[in-house]
This record gives structure tokens, sequence and C-alpha cells, in this order.
């Protein structure tokens, strides 16, 4: 059964937050909160934590995973970024996008596009994510979390419990988190091409 976390969307508490990190840590699988909607999560470097992923979600080889990162900086490590994209990028972060781009070597093969070898990264505007990347101290490896065969992703911390108790180690709940998924950038080729148009204003991108 998945342990249930109720954090104070504002002021997470330090307790908790390590609590967590703990068990993502242990190799655990999470469903947190985001600036955009509720979000799978691992650490990086689980590779039972992707293959959980993979199997809630029904995903194949060639889908993008989502390093969820702390800042700018950090992020830097895991993609390429030429002068253009980092301005394009620095622009839009942190919020509510998702950019697809060239993996560096710290990025694990079984991560990366398998054709592109491709990765996608973010920084949320979440205080509670937020803090867990910071007790973390290394990116987590996402998806969001739409379950197969529906169209919008989960709003409602107990209703994952509910309907994930025994495909999750934990559920961490900060209220109301939004439903619209992050807009997904690909900047990994000449030209930016928008692969879902949500929650982050695509107009800078066309």
């Amino acid at each position: 059964m998945a342990r249930y976390y109720d954090v104070h969307p504002d002021n997470p508490q330090p307790r908790i937050i390590r609590q967590v990190v703990d068990l993502i840590r242990d190799d655990g699988l999470i469903a947190y909160p985001t600036d955009s909607c509720f979000a799978l999560g691992c650490r990086l470097g689980n590779r039972d934590g992707l293959d959980r992923i993979r199997e809630i979600r029904h995903l194949d080889d060639r889908h993008h995973f989502t390093l969820v990162c702390r800042d700018f900086a950090q992020l830097g490590q895991f993609v390429q970024v030429s002068n253009a994209v980092f301005r394009l990028v620095k622009a839009c972060t942190p919020g509510s996008y998702t950019f697809i781009l060239p993996a560096t070597r710290e990025v694990p093969r079984r991560m990366l596009h398998p054709r592109k070898r491709t990765v996608g990264v973010r920084v949320p505007a979440h205080t509670v994510t937020q803090a867990l990347l910071a007790e973390l101290g290394e990116p987590l490896v996402s998806s969001t979390l739409v379950l197969p065969g529906e169209d919008e992703p989960l709003t409602q911390g107990w209703e994952i419990k509910e309907r994930l108790d025994h495909q999750l180690d934990a559920v961490v709940d900060a209220g109301e988190c939004g439903k619209e998924p992050t807009t997904v950038v690909d900047l990994s080729g000449d030209e930016p091409e928008i692969l879902r148009r949500g929650a982050g204003d695509p107009s800078r991108f066309e």
C-alpha cells in the first residue's frame, strides 16, 4: 500500500519532505504535485521505477521521460544547450514547459529516445516540488500522471491513492495543483517544434 503524505502547499513540513526523499532514495516510486499537474517520479538510477512508470501508463520505449530539475544550473548538467536555446529555455524557467534536448552522458541510456538520444527536462515553479528536489539533490525522473485510455491527468491525491494504491510507494498531496500538463517543445532540431500544447504559453515558440 502507498503511504499518504499531506503536505502544506506553501510551507512544506521538512520532516515529511525528508521522509519522502528517503523513500525515493530507497528506489520508491511516488506521485507528487507540480505546477501543471500530478506526476509520477523516481530517482535517476532507479531502473525498476522506470519500468513501473511504463507499466502504469502503458508507455513504449519511444516515450520521452522528463528530468525535473531544481534550477537551470542543474538542468544544464543533463542536456546540451546552444546559446540560442539557452536564451529560450532560460526565459521560460521555471514554468510549465518541458523541453526535449540532446542528452549528455549523465543521463542513463535507458531513459533516452532510442533514435534521437534526447530527453525531456523542466524546472517547475511549485513550492513542494522544489522542496523535494532541494532535499534530494538531483533531478526526479518523471512522467505526467495520465492513466491509459484517459484524456486528463488525475488531480486529487486521495483518488490517486485509491486507484494506484498497490502500484506506488507514496502519494504526496498538497491540494489542487491543476489538470493541464506542461507544454512540450522539441528544441533538438533546427527550429522549435511544439509537441504538446499545455499549461505553458506556446506562442513564443511559434
